[in-house]
């Protein structure tokens, strides 16, 4: 009978300590070091090479959904506090450029901070600057020094994760763990969340209002279907996109709403982009839509968030350089000339 009360004892000795350290400090946990090392171990080129992405039986491009789907809420496992999250994000990317300008839009900058990765998506994925260096304004993860992909945040996250390795990634400091990767979700957050921390003409912005949300909601629906999501259906299933007219300032009402923001990033990468790389050339915007074009450059050159969050560079090498599939020869235009044309 000594041998199992001396193996009970073992077990409950070693399971104490190990809870304990989990609960008070994530990075120092045996855990933390397995699951480290379970990312950079295990092969998920079929989750982080694009050329490898998987389309339906008919031939189609369906975007599947994000996983991560936690909110930052007051009295939730998750609460607003200064400096405790951390976005990682992509110039290259529209759905990550949404949390950019609704962070700067917001006054968000000292309490988010934001961490940049390189244009290049090789068979890896997105990657940090210690993987990439030729592209000289990446950043290297700070929260995690030794991490190069963005694919290792996942798997720190979720050592078991099975989908795609995209980027926005909300971040959380103090759990060491992934909040949300869905876009829309994280910019209403950031609309709400942190409005009692912050001063009051920051807090008094609202890009999704009560008295306009269904009319937000349902631009957003086709704006998401027919362009956002649109250039990508065509551009990987060799299909065609329904583009549709904008004539004010703003989409809805007469004040800035996430309806904007979410069109603003597909347009702005449509004619340096999606014209000759997706083969959506039925017409560019800058000729063919010019309603649309001007509501765009209204807000790029009118509102530094939109000009700010917008890399030309950076979205032009990205596309051009990463999507083997559809560009092999990687070769980037130099055109058009110019990427955006003033008022």
């Amino acid at each position: 009978m000594a041998v199992p009360l001396v193996r009970s004892r073992l077990l409950t000795f070693s399971i104490k300590p190990l809870t304990s350290v989990v609960s008070s400090s994530p990075r120092s946990s045996p855990l933390y070091h397995i699951r480290t090392m379970t990312s950079t171990t295990k092969d998920a080129s079929s989750q982080s090479d694009i050329g490898k992405m998987k389309t339906e039986a008919d031939g189609s491009f369906k975007r599947a959904a994000s996983s991560f789907r936690n909110f930052i809420e007051n009295d939730g496992k998750f609460p607003p506090e200064k400096g405790r999250y951390h976005l990682y994000v992509s110039y290259a990317c529209p759905w990550a450029t949404r949390t950019l300008i609704t962070r700067k839009v917001k006054g968000l900058e000292d309490f988010i901070a934001v961490s940049v990765v390189s244009p290049h998506m090789g068979a890896q994925g997105w990657a940090f600057k210690s993987a990439d260096p030729s592209w000289a304004d990446a950043d290297d993860d700070t929260e995690h020094p030794n991490f190069q992909h963005v694919k290792e945040l996942y798997f720190l996250a979720d050592q078991n994760y099975g989908g795609r390795f995209t980027v926005p990634v909300l971040w959380d400091k103090k759990l060491d763990t992934i909040v949300n990767n869905e876009s829309s979700e994280i910019i209403r957050m950031f609309n709400t969340a942190f409005n009692h921390l912050l001063p009051a003409d920051k807090a008094a912005i609202d890009i999704y209002p009560e008295a306009h949300r269904q009319e937000i909601d349902s631009i957003n629906e086709w704006v998401y279907d027919t362009v956002n999501n649109g250039v990508y259906k065509s551009g990987f299933a060799q299909s065609q996109s329904a583009y549709e007219n904008a004539c004010k300032d703003y989409l809805v009402g007469n004040t800035l709403t996430e309806a904007d923001i979410r069109l603003f990033v597909t347009t702005i990468r449509f004619d340096p982009v999606y014209v000759g790389h997706f083969k959506c050339n039925l017409r560019d915007i800058r000729h063919g839509y010019p309603n649309i074009y001007l509501w765009m450059r209204k807000l790029y050159w009118n509102n530094d968030a939109f000009k700010s969050s917008t890399k030309f560079d950076h979205i032009k090498e990205h596309y051009y350089w990463s999507q083997t599939l559809v560009n092999p020869s990687r070769v980037v235009p130099a055109g058009p000339v110019l990427h955006i044309e003033p008022l």
